[in-house]
Protein backbone atom coordinates (compact mmCIF):
# COMPACT_ATOMS: atom_id res chain seq x y z
CA UNK A 1 0.00 0.00 0.00
CA UNK A 2 1.26 3.55 -1.16
CA UNK A 3 2.55 5.85 1.80
CA UNK A 4 -0.29 8.19 0.75
CA UNK A 5 -3.01 5.25 0.77
CA UNK A 6 -1.89 4.23 4.21
CA UNK A 7 -1.67 7.92 5.58
CA UNK A 8 -5.34 8.45 3.98
CA UNK A 9 -6.64 5.43 6.10
CA UNK A 10 -4.91 6.44 8.82
CA UNK A 11 -6.53 9.88 9.20
CA UNK A 12 -9.77 8.28 8.20
CA UNK A 13 -10.24 6.02 10.82
CA UNK A 14 -9.05 8.85 13.64
CA UNK A 15 -11.73 10.46 12.22
CA UNK A 16 -14.16 8.34 12.61
CA UNK A 17 -12.53 7.88 16.31
CA UNK A 18 -13.15 11.02 17.08
CA UNK A 19 -16.65 11.07 15.66
CA UNK A 20 -17.85 8.33 17.58
CA UNK A 21 -15.73 9.60 21.42
CA UNK A 22 -18.18 13.01 20.46
CA UNK A 23 -21.24 11.05 19.99
CA UNK A 24 -20.38 8.85 22.98
CA UNK A 25 -20.00 12.03 25.50
CA UNK A 26 -23.04 13.39 24.14
CA UNK A 27 -24.79 10.58 26.15
CA UNK A 28 -22.87 11.58 29.58
CA UNK A 29 -24.77 14.25 31.10
CA UNK A 30 -21.70 15.80 32.73
CA UNK A 31 -24.77 19.23 33.19
CA UNK A 32 -25.53 16.68 36.34
CA UNK A 33 -22.28 17.70 38.19
CA UNK A 34 -21.79 21.07 36.16
CA UNK A 35 -24.69 23.29 35.43
CA UNK A 36 -23.37 25.05 32.61
CA UNK A 37 -24.89 24.36 29.01
CA UNK A 38 -23.16 22.36 26.46
CA UNK A 39 -20.51 20.99 28.60
CA UNK A 40 -18.62 18.17 26.96
CA UNK A 41 -15.91 16.22 28.70
CA UNK A 42 -13.80 16.96 25.60
CA UNK A 43 -12.96 12.53 24.23
CA UNK A 44 -12.69 13.62 20.92
CA UNK A 45 -9.94 15.49 21.93
CA UNK A 46 -8.19 12.57 22.47
CA UNK A 47 -7.39 11.86 19.04
CA UNK A 48 -6.56 14.98 18.03
CA UNK A 49 -3.56 14.79 21.43
CA UNK A 50 -2.82 11.54 19.48
CA UNK A 51 -2.77 13.06 15.94
CA UNK A 52 -0.55 15.74 17.30
CA UNK A 53 1.75 13.66 18.71
CA UNK A 54 2.44 10.78 16.79
CA UNK A 55 1.47 12.02 13.12
CA UNK A 56 1.92 15.66 12.11
CA UNK A 57 -0.06 18.70 12.87
CA UNK A 58 -0.94 18.72 9.37
CA UNK A 59 -2.89 15.26 9.81
CA UNK A 60 -3.96 16.60 13.33
CA UNK A 61 -5.82 19.53 11.65
CA UNK A 62 -7.50 17.59 8.72
CA UNK A 63 -8.60 14.82 10.98
CA UNK A 64 -10.19 18.09 13.78
CA UNK A 65 -11.60 19.90 10.09
CA UNK A 66 -13.61 16.36 9.12
CA UNK A 67 -14.59 15.50 12.42
CA UNK A 68 -16.09 19.11 13.08
CA UNK A 69 -17.66 19.06 9.91
CA UNK A 70 -19.55 15.69 9.92
CA UNK A 71 -20.51 15.62 13.51
CA UNK A 72 -22.38 18.94 12.87
CA UNK A 73 -24.35 17.18 9.28
CA UNK A 74 -24.68 14.30 11.38
CA UNK A 75 -26.19 16.13 13.64
CA UNK A 76 -28.64 17.90 11.93
CA UNK A 77 -27.12 21.47 13.41
CA UNK A 78 -25.11 23.71 11.54
CA UNK A 79 -25.21 26.26 13.86
CA UNK A 80 -22.70 23.80 16.18
CA UNK A 81 -20.29 23.82 13.52
CA UNK A 82 -18.98 27.58 14.18
CA UNK A 83 -18.72 27.06 17.79
CA UNK A 84 -16.62 23.10 17.30
CA UNK A 85 -14.50 24.86 14.53
CA UNK A 86 -14.13 28.00 16.49
CA UNK A 87 -12.92 25.65 19.92
CA UNK A 88 -11.19 23.11 18.07
CA UNK A 89 -8.73 25.54 16.02
CA UNK A 90 -7.41 27.50 18.80
CA UNK A 91 -6.97 24.42 21.06
CA UNK A 92 -5.23 22.60 18.60
CA UNK A 93 -3.05 26.12 17.93
CA UNK A 94 -2.94 25.99 21.82
CA UNK A 95 -1.79 22.29 22.10
CA UNK A 96 0.52 22.31 19.00
CA UNK A 97 2.20 25.15 20.36
CA UNK A 98 2.82 23.97 23.98
CA UNK A 99 3.90 20.88 22.89
CA UNK A 100 7.04 22.42 20.28
CA UNK A 101 7.96 24.57 23.25
CA UNK A 102 7.98 21.18 25.37
CA UNK A 103 7.22 23.15 28.58
CA UNK A 104 4.12 20.68 29.73
CA UNK A 105 3.59 17.25 30.01
CA UNK A 106 0.34 16.39 27.53
CA UNK A 107 -1.40 16.32 31.15
CA UNK A 108 -0.92 20.21 31.07
CA UNK A 109 -1.09 20.30 27.25
CA UNK A 110 -4.29 19.13 27.88
CA UNK A 111 -5.97 21.55 30.37
CA UNK A 112 -4.30 24.38 28.18
CA UNK A 113 -6.44 23.17 25.02
CA UNK A 114 -9.49 22.41 27.39
CA UNK A 115 -9.17 26.23 28.06
CA UNK A 116 -8.56 27.28 24.80
CA UNK A 117 -11.49 25.09 23.51
CA UNK A 118 -13.46 27.08 25.89
CA UNK A 119 -12.16 30.49 25.31
CA UNK A 120 -12.60 29.83 21.67
CA UNK A 121 -16.27 28.70 21.92
CA UNK A 122 -17.22 31.51 24.30
CA UNK A 123 -15.29 34.11 21.65
CA UNK A 124 -17.43 32.40 19.00
CA UNK A 125 -20.77 32.94 20.85
CA UNK A 126 -19.75 36.80 21.23
CA UNK A 127 -19.71 36.99 17.69
CA UNK A 128 -23.00 34.46 16.98
CA UNK A 129 -25.04 37.03 20.06
CA UNK A 130 -23.09 40.07 18.98
CA UNK A 131 -21.98 41.08 22.40
CA UNK A 132 -19.95 40.21 25.43
CA UNK A 133 -23.01 38.52 27.46
CA UNK A 134 -21.36 35.30 27.16
CA UNK A 135 -18.39 36.17 28.90
CA UNK A 136 -20.04 35.40 32.16
CA UNK A 137 -19.58 31.46 31.27
CA UNK A 138 -15.98 31.65 30.89
CA UNK A 139 -14.84 31.45 34.57
CA UNK A 140 -17.14 28.41 35.62
CA UNK A 141 -15.86 26.77 32.17
CA UNK A 142 -12.34 27.84 32.46
CA UNK A 143 -12.83 25.76 36.46
CA UNK A 144 -14.36 23.14 34.32
CA UNK A 145 -11.66 22.74 31.67
CA UNK A 146 -9.14 21.67 34.62
CA UNK A 147 -11.06 18.85 35.29
CA UNK A 148 -11.70 17.87 31.53
CA UNK A 149 -8.64 18.50 30.93
CA UNK A 150 -7.02 16.41 33.32
CA UNK A 151 -9.64 13.32 32.38
CA UNK A 152 -8.48 13.68 28.70
CA UNK A 153 -4.88 14.22 29.55
CA UNK A 154 -4.16 11.04 31.72
CA UNK A 155 -5.71 9.21 29.19
CA UNK A 156 -3.51 10.43 26.24
CA UNK A 157 -0.50 10.23 28.23
CA UNK A 158 -1.96 6.46 28.11
CA UNK A 159 -2.83 6.68 25.11
CA UNK A 160 0.61 8.24 23.09
CA UNK A 161 2.79 5.90 25.25
CA UNK A 162 1.21 2.84 24.66
CA UNK A 163 -0.28 2.91 21.36
CA UNK A 164 2.56 2.73 18.97
CA UNK A 165 3.19 5.11 16.54
CA UNK A 166 2.12 4.15 12.84
CA UNK A 167 5.47 4.13 11.41
CA UNK A 168 5.97 1.49 14.14
CA UNK A 169 3.58 -1.02 13.43
CA UNK A 170 4.73 -4.18 11.46
CA UNK A 171 2.05 -4.82 8.53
Amino acid sequence: MSTSLRRLTRCAVLTALALALSVAEGLVPLTVLFPLPGLRLGLANLVTVYALCRLSGRDALLILLARCLLGSLLGGNLTALAFSLSGGLLALAVMALLLRLSCLSLFGVSIAGAAAHNTGQILAAMVVLGGRAPLVYLPPLLFCSLVTGAVTGGVSMLLVHRVPAPGDIKS
